[in-house]
């Protein structure tokens, strides 16, 4: 039987569907990249807004309405955080929790032999171990994610991920070791380290991030370690000061910032300030060669006044992230901030949303121009029909270049200009 997955969320999700593809398969399933040619479709689901629960219950009643023969999955952090929404989406045949992944094969068996609804639902518990069978690709990728860390315990006012994902729970060494080693030896060179709260690996034992990065650096295949996004009170001086000794890591760090505003921040249940986000960027900058920083803003947050977003804006200004993921606040049921007083309009949200994209936007052109006459080395993830190919840099500086390098190679390329979205070089 064909399987086809969709896949709603972020990279720890696409780690999950990686890994429940690796199951079926090792059980005789195949899997599809057609949904036309598919008997079985798996909708990994996200629920970080409402918004992400609407397209998910889109997605199920899409292909059960157009393939009505078909068995449909979901799966994923909606139905772990909402079982009792995902139990009336009747379109599903099988749903199950993030929890309950690794029982894929096993539900499909049971929906087949009984041909009944199955739901396996088990909620997180405090003390479980991060349950996870591994990988040994990554396919239509040129690198690698590998979730090292599951879990969050920061209980953001805004945020339903502790209910979707449980606690902190961390990938013991020696298996990553193992996963690299697949795959290094299916040819990746770059391995992304990613997490629901990355920079918590290691809470409660004796290890932290600093020996995930080094386990995976130690495999003499991989060139390349890159971090996923990371909470910026976890960065220690202690830390950094290990981090920068790993040569395979890339200079680029996502620190999610949210808000440059004080006031917010303590609304939002935020575990720092703006001066000490400042004063972590002004450490990483110092201590690694070409450091970029990347960020996430949520604009229209409940009570932001204008003064309030005028700080973010400042203080994004002030920083110079290289690259800014800006987004409106989203109600979220379940959360704290849901039931805040004096939420914003729409309106006002997209308007705020436009105002720090002009600065974010010059900002970033300001960065690619300054690339100019830099030599790097480029990742090859793909080509054009014109003989152009795209990729990235150690510290994630997109780049385009006329040449004939393998996809998944890394070639040195001189900057020579750049355009709206990459800088464009020409091979040495």
């Amino acid at each position: 039987m064909k399987v086809f997955f969709h896949t709603l969320g972020c990279k720890v999700n696409q780690y999950e569907t990686q890994e429940m593809r690796e199951m079926l398969k090792k059980s005789g399933y195949e899997i599809t990249e057609n949904e036309q040619d598919a008997d079985i479709f798996v909708i990994n689901s996200c629920t970080v807004t409402s918004e992400s629960d609407r397209k998910t219950r889109q997605c199920v009643r899409h292909y059960k309405n157009k393939y009505p023969e078909s068995t449909v999955v979901l799966t994923g952090c909606m139905p772990q955080s909402f079982p009792e929404m995902a139990k009336k989406l009747t379109e599903a045949d099988i749903v199950l929790g993030n929890r309950n992944n690794s029982k894929l094969v096993e539900s499909l068996s049971e929906y087949f032999n009984d041909d009944g609804r199955v739901l396996h639902l088990d909620c997180h518990k405090s003390g479980e171990g991060l349950i996870s069978s591994g990988i040994t690709d990554f396919e239509e990728r040129t690198r690698a994610t590998l979730k090292i860390e599951d879990g969050c315990d920061r209980f953001c006012s805004y945020c339903i991920i502790p209910k979707a994902r449980g606690r902190v729970r961390s990938k013991p060494i020696e298996d990553i070791q193992k996963e690299v080693a697949a795959l290094a030896d299916n040819g990746y060179r770059e391995i992304v380290l990613v997490g629901i709260n990355l920079s918590a690996y290691g809470k409660g034992g004796d290890l932290d991030l600093s020996d995930a990065v080094f386990a995976a650096a130690e495999n003499e295949k991989i060139e390349r370690i890159r971090l996923g996004s990371l909470e910026p009170d976890h960065i220690t001086d202690e830390l950094i000061e290990k981090l920068v000794k790993c040569e395979k890591l890339c200079p680029q760090f996502h620190i999610s910032l949210q808000s440059g505003c004080d006031k917010t921040l303590k609304k939002m249940n935020r575990h720092y300030t703006a001066e000490e986000y400042a004063a972590l960027c002004d450490k990483l900058r110092k201590s690694f060669k070409d450091c970029t920083l990347t960020t996430d803003i949520m604009v229209g947050f409940p009570q932001e006044t204008e003064e309030d977003f005028s700080d973010t804006v400042k203080f994004a200004e002030k920083i110079g992230f290289e690259k800014i993921h800006i987004f409106p606040y989203s109600r979220r049921s379940g959360t704290v901030a849901d039931k805040m007083e004096e939420q914003i309009e729409k309106s006002v949200k997209g308007h705020r949303v436009a105002e720090l994209s002009k600065v974010a936007d010059k900002i970033r052109t300001k960065f690619l121009k300054n690339q100019i006459g830099k030599t790097v080395s480029v990742l090859i993830e793909g080509k054009q029909k014109d003989g152009e190919m795209f990729g990235y840099t150690p510290n994630y500086t997109p780049v385009k270049v006329m040449g004939n390098a393998g996809i998944g190679s890394i070639i040195d390329v001189l900057i020579t200009d750049y355009d709206s979205e990459f800088c464009i070089g020409k091979l040495i």
